[in-house]
């Protein structure tokens, strides 16, 4: 259950990002939303949101993009169809129906690609999905937002009739322009329009030789604005059809809205699911920006942020084309508490911001701009103090108000807490303050809390020095010119380089001189020493640096080398097998050729089935029973096999057609004896010469025997004589 003050959110500058995702959503109720974003209590609905994001993010990648999640708001209408009797305008009900059409779209598509996207269809699968709304609209209004002409039979024979009585007002106006025209009544003008109706410019000398109404006149009285007699009777009923029409109109939106009242709190829930879905987009935008990822979440007690950036530090630099520098910062149970030090300007507000944003972020659902191979654990609460808070209207100095907070921490912290402290101690006699503080730090640490604290106070860098479970770090700072260099090192203090500081900048050398004797020499002296052993670091960190390096490099190559000697050992045994099998059919082979070779000396039938048949039972009994799915598998793999090595034996015998061409100079080819070990051309299975009958030669390999031609063999050992 995690708690956060809105003083931690403002400490944070949380409040920035939710504007930055709040500008990347599409919809009205999408920003709003956005900005209303909190860390979520319920550790399953924080995966989920942060699931979602990194779904939304990877569209942006696949071919399968989501498609638009845009809307007009309803509220109004919703609002409107909670009243009892009341109804939409023809434009509202338009609004619903390419709401209602977004909606099927979209959860149509999350439920087809839900291997790509199974949190946000999990999301999606919790909405109804129906056409019926959609059916109901376009029966009634075109995609134009108007009432269609059939949308009843009445309003059809309506239209009908009136566009009749318009056609004969407009022949009957005509017939009266040309009559009085042609008489010279009528103005240069001709005609105009008033109060919605056609009428003759008359010139005011023949108006009453004009029949009609006169509606009007023109601003000098020159002209008189008359309605044709003719066309009166035909305007005084389209009018009374016009409202017949209005009437009709009134009649089927408040049907519609009776229709689709009951899908109210359907409606409600599309909004509230597209609005859901803009926030994801917004996170994903944004999270696309900043190059952030979902780290991994642990059970265990360890925050491991490496290659962190601060956000919105990373966007502002990025628009201004300047550098941001990553920080790498490990907290776990043997290393819970953080105490940086080292001179101002040199980034360590910002490391300690950094830590406390991301956290912040990802337990809000929002992905966090680190490397992949980061990772952390959830806390129940975070804590800070950042910032000088003295508060004018309440007359609190800054260190009282720090003391306030203080017995705030100490009230709420524990081993599910973080704590981020900015110039921990300041604001009180640095010797006194500097004591106090070491007590709250000692608290927090016994309290076993995770932390990070920024300091100039020796004693509490000591401090960290002393506790098994803290540690301290520095700000890395160039040793020759002073300048910061924005790198968090961890395991040691940094100096404040307050006399080094003072000298680049042009304070006489007597000067510091004579401040340094009205300090302790001892602290001095630590000081001092703190900024060799800083430099030192400086140069190591260089080497450090090349030797991991070099050790990653050697690890990937170990892992190519085992992968391939894997992948060796595989075909080794998949050839062996091959092997094994063909040498057994050989076999077979052989001792069939040596029964049949009897049969053609003796002719025995009932012998050679008997031997044909003792081959077989003995074959046989060697076999084991296997289903069809084994046994398809297995000539499957053996298919394989035989082409791999079908391809390689190809290779070989390319390669030795090519050496054949070559011209060389043939050796004189050994004569074999009795005992010799060799091999055939094209094999490379090794036997022994039992004996030889004019050109065969009868070759031992061991589980078989095999008659070859002597032109087929080559030697590979002579017998020794």
């Amino acid at each position: 259950m995690i708690s956060i003050t809105e003083k931690t959110l403002q400490d944070l500058q949380f409040p920035t990002v939710l504007e930055t995702i709040s500008d990347g959503c599409n919809t009205d109720i999408g920003k709003e939303k956005a900005l209303q974003i909190k860390p979520i209590r319920d550790k399953e609905e924080l995966m989920q949101s942060l699931m979602q994001t990194s779904e939304y993010v990877s569209s942006f990648q696949n071919n399968n993009a989501i498609p638009n999640h845009g809307f007009d708001a309803i509220t109004h209408e919703i609002k409107f169809l909670a009243i009892e009797d009341s109804f939409l305008e023809v434009g509202s009900f338009r609004k619903i129906a390419n709401l209602s059409a977004t909606t099927n779209v979209l959860l149509n598509f999350l439920k087809k690609f839900d291997d790509y996207y199974p949190n946000l269809n999990a999301r999606a699968s919790r909405v109804e999905l129906t056409k019926d709304i959609i059916t109901a609209i376009d029966t009634i209004v075109d995609k134009y937002g108007e009432i269609k002409d059939n949308a009843s039979p009445a309003l059809a024979g309506i239209r009908q009739n009136t566009n009749l009585v318009r056609g004969k007002v407009n022949q009957s106006f005509g017939s009266a322009l040309t009559q009085y025209n042609s008489l010279g009544y009528l103005d240069d003008i001709k005609e105009s329009f008033v109060q919605n109706r056609r009428v003759l410019a008359v010139l005011a000398m023949y108006r009453r030789k004009v029949k009609g109404s006169i509606l009007g006149s023109s601003k000098t009285g020159s002209i008189a604005y008359i309605e044709p007699e003719a066309t009166l009777k035909y305007s005084r009923e389209l009018a009374n059809l016009e409202y017949e029409e209005k009437e009709e109109i009134t009649r089927i939106l408040k049907n519609l809205s009776n229709v689709i009242r009951p899908y109210l709190p359907l409606l409600i829930e599309y909004q509230d699911f597209l609005s859901d879905i803009d926030v994801v987009a917004g996170k994903a935008k944004y999270a696309n920006r900043i190059n952030a990822i979902l780290p991994t979440i642990t059970e265990e007690r360890r925050l491991f942020f490496r290659e962190a950036y601060h956000p919105i530090l990373y966007l502002n630099n990025k628009q201004k084309k300047e550098v941001t520098y990553p920080q790498t910062i490990e907290l776990k149970q043997e290393n819970r508490i953080i105490v940086i030090s080292g001179p101002n300007a040199g980034g360590k507000t910002i490391s300690l911001k950094t830590v406390g944003l991301l956290q912040l972020m990802l337990q809000s659902g929002i992905l966090i701009p680190v490397h992949e191979r980061s990772e952390t654990f959830l806390f129940d609460r975070i804590l800070t103090d950042i910032g000088d808070n003295q508060s004018i209207e309440n007359h609190l100095s800054t260190y009282s108000y720090r003391l306030k907070n203080m017995n705030y921490f100490l009230k709420k912290c524990n081993k599910k807490t973080m704590f981020l402290i900015d110039e921990f101690g300041t604001g009180s006699d640095p010797e006194l303050g500097g004591a106090l503080a070491e007590i709250f730090l000692e608290e927090f640490y016994h309290r076993e809390a995770f932390g990070i604290i920024t300091t100039h106070y020796s004693n509490l860098k000591i401090l960290a020095n002393e506790l098994p479970y803290a540690t301290n770090a520095n700000m890395m700072f160039d040793e020759k010119s002073l300048e910061p260099m924005y790198k968090l090192a961890l395991g040691q203090a940094g100096s404040s380089f307050t006399f080094e500081v003072a000298q680049k900048n042009g304070i006489p050398f007597g000067l510091i001189n004579r401040a340094k004797k009205k300090i302790e020499v001892g602290k001095v002296r630590f000081d001092k020493t703190i900024a060799t052993l800083q430099k030192e670091r400086s140069k190591l960190e260089k080497t450090s640096l090349n030797l991991k390096e070099e050790e990653t490099r050697a690890r990937e190559e170990s892992k190519k080398m085992e992968n391939i000697n894997t992948k060796i050992q595989q075909k080794l045994e998949s050839y062996q097998e091959l092997y094994d099998s063909n040498q057994k059919i050989i076999y077979i082979g052989q001792k069939i050729d040596d029964i049949a070779e009897k049969y053609f000396n003796n002719k025995n039938k009932k012998e050679l089935i008997g031997e044909f048949l003792k081959i077989v039972e003995i074959e046989n009994s060697k076999r084991k029973k296997a289903t069809p799915k084994e046994v398809k598998a297995k000539v499957e793999k053996q298919k394989e096999i035989i082409a791999e090595v079908q391809v390689k034996v190809e290779e070989i015998r390319k390669e030795k057609k090519e050496k054949k061409l070559k011209p060389v100079v043939e050796k004189p080819k050994p004569i074999l004896k009795v005992g010799d070990r060799v091999r055939m051309l094209d094999g490379r299975s090794v036997g022994s010469i039992d004996s030889i009958e004019k050109n065969k030669a009868t070759v031992n390999y061991g589980i078989f025997t095999s008659k070859v031609s002597l032109d087929e063999l080559e030697l590979v050992e002579a017998v020794k004589k």
